[in-house]
């Protein structure tokens, strides 16, 4: 029995339906959707848009970090609000066009930003890292590791 063919259409939407990724600094984080930490699925043709601004934001993130000393953790400031800060704690994608950041406000509670690729407006910002005696937590680098992980995996 021959597999049915799809249209046009449909092999467009297949090709990025369910595709996702997100990396944490905390492994124990809970998921949007309970993914593991490093699950993608990636299609077959050029990336989304998503794709594309979650690579692109992982270079700024960890651009802005090495300007930074041992006292200070990136954050993010949200913009088009009074909604605060965002400590960067985990960053993700959802194909075709969802970037997600996952963090904590300067009160310490659970924040998640979910914002769609048209709107994408992020201000990165010094924050002073949450104990003194803790090495700062760089996400930036732990992205770019992850992103280069799943690259490889990927071919």
């Amino acid at each position: 029995m021959s597999e049915p063919i799809d249209t046009s259409v449909e092999a467009a939407e297949n090709a990025v339906l369910m595709c996702r990724h997100e990396a944490h600094t905390n492994k124990d984080a809970s998921k949007a959707g309970d993914l593991p930490v490093n699950v993608i699925d990636k299609p077959i043709q050029s990336k989304s848009p998503a794709a594309w601004a979650y690579e692109r934001l992982v270079l700024y993130i960890q651009t802005f970090e090495e300007s930074l000393d041992s006292e200070h953790e990136v954050a993010m400031g949200f913009a088009g609000g009074d909604a605060g800060v965002l400590r960067i704690e985990g960053m993700g994608y959802f194909d075709p066009d969802i970037v997600t950041f996952y963090g904590t406000d300067t009160n310490g509670a659970k924040t998640q930003l979910i914002q769609h690729v048209t709107q994408l407006a992020v201000m990165l910002r010094a924050m002073p890292k949450e104990a003194p005696q803790e090495a700062p937590r760089r996400i930036g680098f732990q992205l770019r590791a992850d992103l280069e992980n799943t690259e490889a995996d990927a071919t």
